[in-house]
């Protein structure tokens, strides 16, 4: 294989800051990997969770993290047809066409570091054929990993999970990456009202640009659910998009929803959730999203010609920007929850 090593950000501990050094590559690819060269990828709440154990013990350590980028093809294995060396790819989570390879077990340290699918916080990475979709080379490369997660798992949320319909109302819990995007995929799906609830005002001011007709800063209303009743009826929100994972959130989302409605839980919550599950015997639905159940191979070149037709923007998604480097001070603001996306620009 070209690379023997290179820079990645390595969870060695849970709990603990991830670790920047030089890794070694396998020598060779096996059926179905693909060297990329990473540009720019993006941090998703997935990472928060990896970090923090939240599914409980990791098994994996030391492992790479990582799934939304976008790169550059280096060399590809046997049996890859999908895509071949120069070709710019978007790195996604959600598998698509082709060969779902075995993982590749690189070296740290002169021990096994292991890897999924898919790894992006790293300077170079082997990847499964099918976690990687072709983008035309001249799209923008800083906006490219949004198509990895945040942009497809919002249009799968409205999409698919919560079914949205034209006229029906919306409540979005959260407008960091994904909630942001899931305002304006409503506000394409032809939804009103559209309420925006997070706790700073930027990100509410964002919400608004996108499509939101009304925008609630829960730190200056004492009782939320009142608020939201007022804007879209005494029943409650036809849709409800919960994104931040907390617990109270996410009882309070279910709650509101109409007894006929959809509750969509995108954020994955860290304790246990209390909710009266009587409704669910009838017409209330409440289901989690697995990434939208988005189709990368269809969805992203379809976002790619609606962007390009001015129909989607991304402008300000990105709010903060970081070298693989300072990696732990990106994850540090997005726990923070002050941001929109934050980049991480591989190359430095």
């Amino acid at each position: 294989m070209q690379i023997k090593t290179a820079k990645a950000a390595i969870l060695a501990k849970s709990r603990e800051p991830l670790i920047v050094d030089e890794i070694e590559f396998p020598e060779t690819l096996n059926v179905g990997q693909v060297l990329v060269k990473v540009l720019y990828t993006t941090i998703c709440g997935a990472q928060l969770n990896e970090i923090a154990a939240a599914k409980g013990p990791d098994k994996f350590l030391p492992h790479l993290l990582g799934h939304e980028a976008s790169a550059t093809v280096v060399e590809i294995g046997p049996g890859v047809t999908n895509v071949k060396p120069g070709d710019t790819v978007v790195l996604h989570w959600r598998p698509s066409l082709g060969i779902q390879c075995q993982p590749p077990s690189y070296k740290w340290k002169g021990e096994k570091l292991n890897a999924g699918w898919i790894a992006t916080f790293s300077e170079y990475a082997v990847v499964s054929e099918n976690r990687m979709t072709v983008i035309p080379a001249d799209y923008d490369l800083k906006v490219a990993p949004l198509l990895g997660c945040a942009v497809t798992t919002a249009a799968g949320v409205i999409n698919n999970d919560a079914n949205v319909k034209i006229g029906e109302s919306v409540v979005v819990f959260g407008v960091g990456g994904v909630g942001l995007n899931v305002v304006q995929f409503a506000h394409l799906a032809g939804a009103n009202p559209i309420v925006a609830v997070d706790l700073i005002d930027t990100k509410l001011d964002m919400a608004r640009a996108r499509g939101a007709t009304h925008v609630l800063n829960g730190n200056s209303i004492k009782d939320m659910p009142a608020a939201i009743r007022e804007i879209v009826g005494a029943k409650g929100p036809d849709k409800v998009i919960e994104t931040t994972g907390a617990t109270k959130i996410i009882e309070m989302a279910y709650d509101l929803t109409h007894a006929d409605g959809t509750c969509v839980l995108v954020g994955v919550p860290n304790d246990k959730v209390t909710i009266y599950t009587l409704p669910i015997h009838f017409n209330k639905v409440l289901t989690g999203s697995h990434g939208g159940d988005a189709r990368p191979h269809i969805d992203i070149p379809r976002l790619i010609n609606l962007t390009k037709a001015g129909r989607l923007s991304f402008d300000g998604i990105i709010t903060h920007e970081f070298p693989l480097s300072r990696i732990n001070e990106g994850l540090d603001m997005v726990r923070s929850g002050a941001a929109g996306r934050v980049l991480i620009n591989i190359a430095g």
